[in-house]
């Protein structure tokens, strides 16, 4: 099943919601190229218009933030296409955390892997209480490959970032905020609201 990045403008706050009909989105190669372009115009926009987006925020579905990766597509890539693959990832992570406005992660449920690594690139991360966050690439020897072990560290401490990665456990979102890794938890139906705030006081406007 294709995941998609469905976008809204409400006012001056732009919403991308990764969205997949099995509730799982999946950061698929398409959907991270579309990320770019969508983000690379917001940005141009801001040099030439007085109206531009002022803030962004990123959520998923009531089940996942995002999959991380589809393990499908990744099996079935050749050495170049995994090396572009990566590249492709990192560029948008980097792009996503030197942004000149202010994005915001809207988490529930799972988030994991990729999705992580897109959470962790985010200005700041509101989570509901049954969100929970894990890189469990150690459980089959792999590492992530989009920033999350720099940034980790960087957000949470080096030593529990290393046992989080070590260990491939699940982090619950009450031991996230915690930790730093969350600034707010809320209920689940306030998460977007909560963002959206969050957005609105970093970004230059009133609500």
């Amino acid at each position: 099943m294709d995941s998609t990045l469905r976008s809204v403008t409400l006012g001056n706050i732009q919403l991308f919601q990764l969205e997949n009909m099995d509730g799982f989105p999946r950061l698929t190669r398409s959907l991270l190229a579309e990320f770019h372009q969508q983000l690379d115009a917001i940005f141009k926009a801001r040099i030439e218009t007085s109206t531009a987006i002022q803030s962004v925020v990123i959520t998923g579905t009531a089940q996942a933030f995002a999959a991380g990766a589809d393990i499908n597509e990744i099996n079935s890539l050749t050495a170049v296409e995994a090396r572009h693959f990566s590249a492709l990832g990192q560029s948008l992570m980097n792009k996503i955390e030197r942004s000149p406005i202010p994005i915001v992660a809207a988490i529930r449920g799972y988030c994991f892997g990729g999705a992580l690594d897109l959470a962790l690139a985010c200005h700041a991360r509101i989570a509901s209480a049954d969100a929970s966050f894990a890189h469990p690439g150690g459980k089959i020897g792999i590492i992530t490959g989009w920033g999350g072990t720099a940034r980790l560290p960087r957000l949470i401490g080096r030593s529990r970032a290393m046992e989080m990665l070590s260990t491939a456990r699940t982090v619950s979102a009450a031991e996230a905020y915690s930790v730093g890794l969350v600034r707010r938890i809320v209920a689940a139906e306030d998460v977007l609201p909560n963002a959206f705030e969050f957005a609105r006081s970093r970004g230059g406007f009133s609500p």
